[in-house]
């Protein structure tokens, strides 16, 4: 009966915020129910049989938790996830506020949750995980995390407080030291045929550690080729053949990842063909290389969060855009980022926008980028690029950082994250 109040006024916090903005009202209600009910993320988080199972890294959580969520969900589990991403605290109090009783109890056998590193190294501190899979380590927005050793120690508090299976990257020193630092029975590895990552024009961007190279342990699941978003490797002794989402070889170690991941919470129930064939069918994560109708027109939503996400996703373009439309929202707080990227990719922009769009001029125009309109309102923006003649041979791209992601998907009218097709 504790809870009760509080999931109750969670609930008409939502529904007042998203009568006022459709398609939102994930934050504030978590936050108000986080307030008045701080011990119910750690009570619910607890009962689950199969335990928490967390997903964590500089980059990817969102695209490989999707997977393991489907992929578990086809072997017959039942999940709850944060289908939003919203993968801070706030937000899985509002999972909670959407899915739970009015008691604050959850059906389901696990939890697989995406965290955001800074927010799981507290959470773990109230409800220790039953496995934890750790992706990688980037250079990210320097306001947040100072220095990737900072993520790298706060990823090394998550990994100590698993008491169970440890998926790690294969192929990043920094969790390469992390283990050496737990030094857990329990790890196991995934990661990439080492000339995918050679072929890559910046690698898999992980952040150096300036330390001595430690020799690279063999994957229990590796991703040996990729051609186009065609991939194959082998899930332990088990060969597997899909495509990906997504464009790009991160988007392979985000398969890799989940595949492992799967392998490891499942156990005697995996298989790698379900498996295999739950990826084939899996559309990607919204604005993930997402392409959805606008006007009746094929559109892409590339979202960029931090200089490698950005440079990655950069490096993955097809071709080039006949029309492209860039827009850096207010959650790029410190734009200095922006000039690490190599942008020769972009070879001219439609629309440039967003809070930041003088910031992300500026960066184009050093690199003498041609930008035909520079547009601070973001809906003033979209309605001039959607304006513009259809392209001939390619298709209408927008990148975007996370606040702009937000704004431009409610101002089209994409309300619901899970509406996204293949």
């Amino acid at each position: 009966m504790f809870y009760l109040p509080a999931i109750l006024i969670g609930r008409i916090v939502r529904k007042l915020v998203r009568v006022v903005r459709p398609g939102g009202g994930s934050a504030l209600p978590g936050l108000v129910l986080s307030k008045i009910a701080p011990g119910l993320l750690a009570k619910t988080l607890a009962h689950f049989a199969d335990g928490l199972v967390i997903v964590t890294g500089s980059a990817g959580k969102s695209t490989t938790t999707k997977m393991l969520v489907a992929i578990a969900r086809a072997h017959g589990k039942e999940v709850f996830t944060n289908p939003s991403t919203a993968n801070i605290e706030q937000g899985f109090f509002s999972s909670i506020i959407q899915s739970s009783d009015a008691f604050g109890n959850l059906k389901g056998d696990v939890a697989i949750l995406e965290m955001d590193e800074g927010h799981a190294a507290e959470i773990t501190k109230r409800v220790s995980p039953r496995q934890v899979t750790i992706l990688n380590v980037l250079e990210d927005q320097l306001d947040r995390f100072i220095d990737p050793a900072v993520v790298r120690e706060k990823l090394r508090d998550v990994a100590q407080r698993c008491t169970g299976a440890l998926i790690l990257n294969a192929d990043d020193q920094n969790i390469l030291l992390i283990n050496k630092e737990v030094q857990s029975s329990k790890t196991s590895w995934f990661g990439l045929e080492g000339a995918l990552i050679s072929a890559s024009k910046h690698g898999l961007g992980n952040a150096p550690t300036y330390q001595a190279v430690l020799p690279r342990p063999q994957a229990d699941t590796q991703i040996d080729r990729l051609n186009g978003k065609q991939a194959s490797g082998r899930v332990g002794n088990y060969p597997v053949n899909f495509a990906l989402p997504n464009r790009g070889v991160h988007f392979a170690l985000d398969a890799s990842a989940a595949l492992e991941s799967a392998r490891r919470y499942l156990g005697d129930m995996f298989d790698a063909q379900l498996a295999a064939k739950t990826l084939d069918e899996l559309p990607p994560v919204f604005a993930r290389g997402e392409i959805a109708k606008v006007n009746g027109e094929d559109v892409e939503f590339i979202l960029v969060q931090n200089p490698m996400s950005m440079q990655l996703n950069l490096d993955n373009l097809v071709g080039q855009p006949e029309r492209l439309m860039v827009a850096i929202g207010r959650d790029v707080h410190d734009p200095s980022w922006l000039w690490t990227v190599d942008m020769s990719a972009i070879k001219r922009v439609d629309v440039v926008a967003g809070y930041n769009f003088a910031e992300i001029a500026l960066r184009l125009a050093y690199d003498n980028i041609p930008m035909d309109d520079i547009e601070e309102d973001l809906q003033t923006a979209l309605d001039k690029f959607f304006a513009l003649p259809a392209p001939t041979n390619s298709i209408r791209t927008v990148i975007f950082s996370a606040d702009a992601m937000r704004r431009t998907r409610r101002m089209l009218g994409f309300t619901d994250p899970e509406a996204v097709e293949r």
